[in-house]
């Protein structure tokens, strides 16, 4: 989508301030130079009013910090005023590559770690930003939302803190459940789907494709995803199937009933393209296991793609599934920490997401619309049109 394109006419809503925690620095970084290269093309026919005042600037970025004592606690602090700004804070709790001295020994940051600085920011500036508003990819806690037995519910709770704590808006990509957000039904919450830069950068590295219901199929690897595959066959107009994951809830194993057995739901395979989409890889156990039931069935080439690529046990398992043929391509973006080892992997595709959040603070700041954001359809038609037209070349 070309940035002339958006009609943002409207007041912003305050001063545009982004604060990417450490966790997000990388992304927020290209996110705050998409934003500046924005705003300095656009030529704002108002942007010399009041209402305007700091429209055009060199940087975005807000300095904050949240420095550590030797027991383990943490103060966040600002290094420069956020009052009246439309605040965007940005944090991955996802992020393992982060650390911190804790009576002398090292710790790697966790999940809880990053939520904690996310509300020692917001606490820094509360009370001073006009608007305060969070872009969490991976939302905290979010496999954890819904209640089975005599347990607790940490992702609502999470949120119902957040909006406590007087944010006002709370932006995250594939959420696991999005219906999460029934936890604060009068706030802001948009779960944000990446189908588009799926199809883009696929595209953008396969040049052999052919998008039609003889050659290529999408699956979803469980009953959950399957309106994530729904949408993304019936865009790209080819057929979806689903496998029911058949567990042994007798048992637990690192925290989850072990899967059993794999059955699929859906027409033949047999030498097709097929793409697995699902939220996140997590272990990459449930996707390696879905790719060689489908092999099994005869599939062609496999895609496995996914938002959130934590390959929590390592990459040695995706080595081994593409050396052996299972897996042709591992399809992922940067919302989450991405390892250089991953990065330097010949069959992994990135998934560079941070001109879309660029996007949606852009639109946002100017109280604007994003539903053509939050749904790519016509999009997707576009690039899939552009591929098939230059013979398997997409130049963008």
């Amino acid at each position: 989508m070309a940035n002339d394109m958006r009609d943002l006419n409207t007041i912003p809503a305050g001063s545009l301030g982004l604060l990417p925690l450490e966790s997000c620095k990388a992304i927020g970084e290209k996110v705050d130079q998409y934003l500046v290269s924005f705003r300095k093309e656009r030529n704002h026919e108002h942007e010399n009013d009041i209402a305007f005042t700091g429209y055009n600037r060199d940087s975005y970025i807000i300095k904050g910090s949240c420095p550590r004592f030797g027991s383990g606690e943490a103060k966040g602090t600002l290094q420069e005023s956020a009052r009246g700004l439309d605040l965007f804070l940005m944090v991955d709790v996802t992020n393992h590559s982060l650390t911190y001295k804790l009576c002398g020994e090292l710790n790697r940051m966790s999940p809880d770690d990053h939520y904690q600085d996310l509300k020692r920011m917001i606490a820094a500036a509360g009370g001073k930003a006009r608007r305060i508003n969070v872009i969490m990819p991976f939302l905290y806690e979010s496999r954890q939302h819904k209640r089975t037995s005599r347990e607790s519910l940490d992702c609502a709770l999470a949120l119902e803190e957040l909006i406590g704590m007087g944010v006002d808006n709370i932006i995250t990509f594939d959420a696991h459940d999005p219906r999460v957000q029934n936890a604060i039904p009068l706030n802001g919450f948009e779960s944000v789907t990446c189908a588009y830069q799926f199809v883009k950068n696929i595209l953008r590295n396969v040049d052999d494709l052919q998008i039609d219901n003889d050659h290529m199929m999408i699956i979803s690897p469980d009953e959950g995803g399957t309106n994530r595959a729904v949408y993304l066959a019936n865009v790209l107009g080819v057929d979806m199937g689903m496998f029911y994951k058949r567990r042994d809830y007798s048992t637990i194993i690192d925290g989850r009933n072990p899967i059993v057995a794999h059955e699929f739901l859906g027409t033949s395979v047999e030498g097709k393209d097929v793409l697995i989409v699902d939220d996140m890889i997590s272990s990459g156990d449930s996707m390696i296991d879905v790719a060689t039931e489908l092999k099994k069935r005869k599939a062609g080439r496999i895609f496995v793609i996914s938002t959130f690529g934590l390959f929590t046990n390592g990459l040695a398992k995706f080595d081994k599934a593409v050396e052996e043929g299972l897996i042709y391509k591992v399809v992922t973006t940067n919302l989450t920490y991405q390892t250089p080892e991953l990065l330097a992997r010949p069959y992994y595709i990135n998934c560079d997401m941070s001109k879309y959040i660029a996007y949606i603070i852009d639109t946002l700041n100017h109280d604007a619309s994003i539903s053509d954001l939050l749904d790519p359809y016509d999009r997707i038609q576009k690039v899939v049109a552009e591929y098939k037209a230059n013979g398997g070349k997409l130049n963008r």
